[in-house]
């Protein structure tokens, strides 16, 4: 009997690297494959991952180290408390899961992680277990990360990650300039980005960096380092997310079915951006000038409470605002317009897949490069632009999104890049090969 790939899929605790790594685990089984899912036990309490479990993706727990009431979006502290508490425990839990295997022989053989969990490719190295990582960023974000010493050794940033002066450069002749302010690191004091050094260390230990993105898409980063592979877009086309955080709100696919095509407005901000009060009203009365349908995803914190108060004058008679919800059906329905989007990178990525105009108002980290990538290379968006009291102004959103609309080029670049990166993932495309290739390593 053959033996089949046993993969042990290892995300950090947010929803931007359990969705990528869920819909490549479920792409992974479709090659006939194993994956054993290692929640921690908040988030496993959180998603809805056991109803995955099947002979192919079973789903197991082990503790961050944290209290209950310990505040899980300080990023820091979940990072520093894991590594301190799961390698001792990872090692017992794959004894365990390989003494299972016994039988018919499908021990675990490959640890996948994701960002910030480099720490189990090295008790996977110590077990002789083979490691990858998938990248939940862009490619060219972890091509920053890989240039990290020579950009200090250069003097371009100094041994804290900030830039020594404000300038344009260019980490390789094929990737675009990049504003030194908008390296991903951006704003991270220096124990993060020490985090971040230390990381691009452990995951050397993976043979393969496998990337949520397309040749096409970002070649200069590809062609950085022969680790980089990219197998994307990973798109899933499940009826609905059984990893979110959040109950995701269905009603509004049955709101958008109402909808004229290319009518609605869709803004949603991803899982981590904040935005405050003040320029969330501005937002508010922007929708409510550009006088058109707008669905509006208004994220509750991890206790399921919304935080915003809506501004007294806010009509909002046009839209219909969701707390959470499915955005892969909602980008690929034909009645959405445009994304106005933080330009995180699986939002990103599903936005180009579906062929969407862009509205870029990026936060933080690697947003920034990103919204780059839209506005100066794919030429598939626009930026909004902040006035001289650092906020974007309702006139601004009106503006841009109007723009975008009335742009025959815009239009035309994102499908022709959707149809690219599409080509990508039939059978015979490069990320297919590159996913088989991958495959065929394991074994």
């Amino acid at each position: 009997m053959a033996i089949l790939p046993h993969f042990l899929a290892i995300p950090f605790p947010v929803q931007g690297h359990v969705n990528p790594l869920m819909q490549f685990s479920q792409i992974l089984t479709k090659y006939g494959c194993k994956v054993t899912f290692l929640h921690t036990e908040f988030s496993h309490k959180r998603s809805n991952t056991d109803d995955y479990q099947n002979d192919k993706i079973k789903v197991v727990t082990l503790p961050d180290g944290l209290e209950s009431k310990d505040d899980r979006s300080d990023i820091k502290k979940v990072m520093l408390s894991i590594k301190s508490t799961m390698p001792n425990k990872l090692s017992k839990l794959i004894e365990d899961i390989n003494a299972l295997e016994v039988d018919n022989n499908n021990k675990i053989n490959c640890i996948v992680v994701t960002f910030n969990m480099g720490w189990a490719l090295e008790v996977g190295h110590k077990l002789g277990i083979k490691g990858a990582l998938l990248c939940p960023a862009s490619a060219t974000s972890l091509a920053c990360a890989v240039c990290i010493p020579r950009l200090i050794e250069d003097e371009i940033i100094d041994s804290e990650g900030n830039p020594t002066k404000q300038q344009e450069i260019q980490i390789s002749p094929d990737i675009p300039m990049i504003d030194t302010t908008n390296l991903p690191w951006h704003g991270a004091d220096k124990i993060f980005f020490d985090y971040i050094v230390q990381e691009m260390q452990t995951i050397n230990l993976a043979e393969w960096w496998l990337c949520n993105t397309s040749y096409n898409l970002e070649p200069g980063s590809i062609s950085i380092s022969p680790k980089f592979l990219p197998i994307g877009p990973l798109i899933e086309n499940n009826n609905n997310n059984k990893s979110s955080f959040w109950k995701e709100d269905t009603t509004c696919i049955d709101w958008l079915d109402k909808q004229a095509p290319r009518s609605v407005i869709y803004v949603s901000f991803g899982s981590l951006a904040v935005i405050d009060q003040n320029q969330f009203n501005e937002l508010a009365l922007g929708l409510d000038l550009l006088n058109k349908p707008f669905l509006w995803i208004v994220r509750p914190n991890n206790d399921n409470i919304v935080s915003y108060e809506y501004p007294d004058e806010f009509l909002g008679t046009q839209g219909k605002i969701v707390g959470w919800a499915p955005q892969k059906k909602i980008l690929n329905h034909p009645a959405i317009a445009c994304f106005i989007s933080h330009c995180g990178w699986n939002s990103t990525i599903e936005g180009v897949h579906a062929g969407v105009p862009f509205i870029c108002w990026p936060f933080l980290t690697d947003q920034f490069l990103n919204k780059s990538y839209i506005c100066d290379v794919w030429k598939n968006g626009l930026a909004l632009e902040k006035d001289e009291n650092g906020f974007i102004s309702k006139e601004e959103i009106k503006r841009k999104v109007e723009q975008v609309l009335d742009d025959d080029d815009i239009k035309e670049m994102c499908l022709k890049i959707k149809e690219m990166t599409i080509n990508n993932m039939v059978e015979g495309g490069q990320s297919s090969n590159n996913l088989q290739k991958f495959i065929s390593w394991v074994n």
